[in-house]
């Protein structure tokens, strides 16, 4: 039988003080929270309904619409003069210009967006300028609307052009939001219509990066497989109030290769060439994350785990002949997160996925294997993997990262003071490729791209592929470095043996 829920006596005022210094003892930052109670009821069983929060209009956008008379009449201890003064000097701050010019050039830089006008925002100012083999120098605006414009339709979308390949390409995408929330916000609730016709790079899985951006121009080894795509999307997305999610999508891809990438077919008549390929395929995902918290950027959240799990799982299924799709398959995909707490030690952080993809296919629709040949740490990458480097029909993989929290450095003086954090990662992964989808085994099948006349994409073989790796955090308060070696698959051309990687994250 449950126990009654009652309300507990709380003190009459509480204060708060946080403080956060960015270099020593004196230059920081000082917050003081005030919180007082009145109109105490205790001893008495609290609704169940006060429980159940709906947030499909958000309290914080009612709050800041209410009058200065609506929380003077109900504040039932007055302000001192020395609060109210904080009041006056906001409101002042607001209107005045050089700030709100400081602020949008902040926004700019940190968040990515600047805004022009009250229904429209520009950015994400990373992807303005970037270069890469294919398209040279490639510059692109963008931007999309704001609450000013509509809290139910949200237009978004970007016009690029690169200088080398001389062809525009251009996103466009619309979505109509069923609790007045963006594509962004929390709990997310809406239907999404998009369409983008664009260069990427096969696989690539990025993590709180732009794609096309400046950060991803800068690259290790030989970077020219890439892909000209044509992507219509149709995505419903329903997040509810436990954190549990769900979603069903429809995808139309055709893809053209570019660069060093060719589709090359054996049939009677000799070699032939694919020059497109398209799938049309429907999905449903579910995602379970229980008392997940996040800090909500502006096109992606930052998570903050905790010791409940975190649970996903993802069905696709092509369907030949459906717009004209080519191809029949089923893929699933399941991955998951758990945090583990080990006391003084720190924490480990792990994550399992899988994939598992039926049907007779050519490379370029099984499972590439998320690799990064970027500078910049990806989390959920490979990261001294090459671009297409591996493909499989079915593989799993494990993530583990542990995090010292200062359990080493903190036993030394001078780096306890640094206030540095410690870390080492591993990364290992293990498939392979049946033979009716392997192109050495099907010479009917499109074969695996070259380079220099080598094979330069492969199977994943018997052995897993291990990466592994240092890593020292918390560097000038805010950057990360890795330092990581590869263990298998050294005979692969330009496969990297170690190599730094830099994140910026703050680790406290």
């Amino acid at each position: 039988m449950r126990k009654d829920r009652r309300r507990t006596l709380l003190p009459p005022k509480i204060r708060r003080i946080r403080r956060f210094f960015l270099f020593g003892e004196e230059k920081g930052i000082h917050g003081r929270k005030t919180v007082s109670y009145s109109k105490l009821v205790t001893d008495q069983p609290i609704p169940e309904s006060i429980f159940k929060d709906d947030v499909s209009d958000s309290p914080k956008t009612a709050a800041v619409e209410r009058p200065d008379s609506f929380w003077t009449s109900r504040r039932h201890e007055s302000l001192t003069p020395g609060e109210s003064r904080v009041y006056g000097n906001i409101d002042s701050l607001r209107h005045l210009r050089s700030f709100i010019r400081t602020k949008d050039l902040i926004n700019l830089f940190v968040a990515g967006y600047k805004s022009a006008g009250p229904a429209f925002e520009i950015g994400p100012a990373n992807t303005f300028y970037s270069f890469n083999p294919i398209e040279g120098l490639r510059l692109r605006l963008g931007g999309r609307t704001t609450p000013g414009f509509s809290k139910r339709i949200w237009l978004d979308g970007y016009g690029a052009y690169g200088f080398k390949d001389r062809r525009w390409k251009y996103d466009a995408g619309v979505a109509y939001s069923f609790n007045k929330l963006s594509d962004y916000g929390y709990p997310l609730h809406y239907l999404k219509a998009a369409f983008m016709h664009d260069v990427k790079i096969p696989g690539q899985e990025l993590q709180f990066v732009q794609d096309n951006s400046f950060l991803l121009s800068f690259n290790r080894g030989s970077n020219d497989k890439w892909l000209y795509n044509d992507i219509f999307r149709l995505d419903y997305v329903h997040e509810l109030q436990n954190h549990l999610s769900y979603g069903f999508g429809f995808k139309y891809w055709a893809q053209q290769p570019a660069g060093s990438i060719q589709y090359i077919q054996v049939k009677s008549s000799g070699l032939d060439t694919v020059g497109n390929i398209a799938t049309s395929q429907l999905s449903a995902q579910i995602r379970w994350a229980p008392h997940e918290k996040f800090y909500q950027g502006r096109v992606y959240r930052v998570p903050y785990p905790n010791e409940y799990p975190i649970i996903s799982l993802q069905y696709i299924a092509g369907i030949k002949g459906l717009f004209g799709g080519e191809y029949s398959y089923q893929n699933i995909n399941l991955s998951l997160f758990k945090r583990c707490y080990l006391s003084t030690f720190g924490y480990t952080d792990i994550n399992l996925t899988g994939t598992y993809i039926s049907g007779r296919l050519p490379f370029p629709l099984l499972g590439i294997v998320p690799a990064n040949q970027g500078y910049i740490y990806q989390a959920n990458s490979y990261n001294l993997m090459n671009f297409l480097e591996f493909v499989s029909d079915h593989y799993a993989g494990v993530d583990l990262e542990h995090h010292f929290n200062g359990f080493i450095f903190n036993k030394v003086p001078f780096l306890k003071r640094l206030r540095l954090r410690e870390m080492l990662t591993a990364k290992v992964l293990y498939g392979g490729l049946r033979a009716e989808n392997d192109p050495a085994k099907d010479l009917q099948l499109v074969k695996f791209p070259l380079l220099d006349g080598q094979t330069s994409t492969f199977a994943l073989g018997n052995q897993p592929y291990i990466e592994a790796g240092f890593a020292i955090g918390n560097i000038f308060k805010f950057l990360r470095v890795d330092a990581i070696e590869r263990f298998s698959y050294l005979n692969h051309p330009m496969a990297p043996k170690y190599g730094l990687r830099f994140q910026l994250k703050f680790d406290y």
